[in-house]
């Protein structure tokens, strides 16, 4: 099984796995802005719609031919995948010169 970085979100901060978050509840509980979550959501969206190749299956598996039919994400998952992982501060995410870097700044 994978462990995500939502699983790992709900393990830091002792949550229950069975609730959902958005993007208020996570600012609430992290302390970063709204508005700075809101943008890497935004930008993990528009991510699923312009490189489908990227986005990986519901099984955590890369896949060579993009979106197929009943094993995908969408690009709301998508959006909250990203989201989690700046939270937890995925290093291929908000590390040095990495895609999230310049939102992770602000947070500092």
């Amino acid at each position: 099984m994978v462990v995500t970085n939502r699983d790992k979100f709900i393990k830091k901060y002792k949550l229950n796995k069975d609730d959902s978050f958005n993007i208020t509840d996570v600012a609430k509980i992290t302390g970063i802005k709204k508005s700075i979550l809101q943008e890497v959501y935004n930008r993990g969206f528009s991510a699923s719609k312009t490189n489908s190749k990227s986005v990986r299956s519901k099984d955590g598996q890369k896949r060579d031919t993009g979106y197929s039919k009943g094993n995908r994400m969408s690009a709301e998952q998508w959006g909250y995948g990203r989201l989690f992982g700046f939270v937890m501060k995925n290093p291929k995410q908000v590390g040095k010169d990495k895609p999230d870097r310049d939102l992770f700044d602000k947070i500092k």
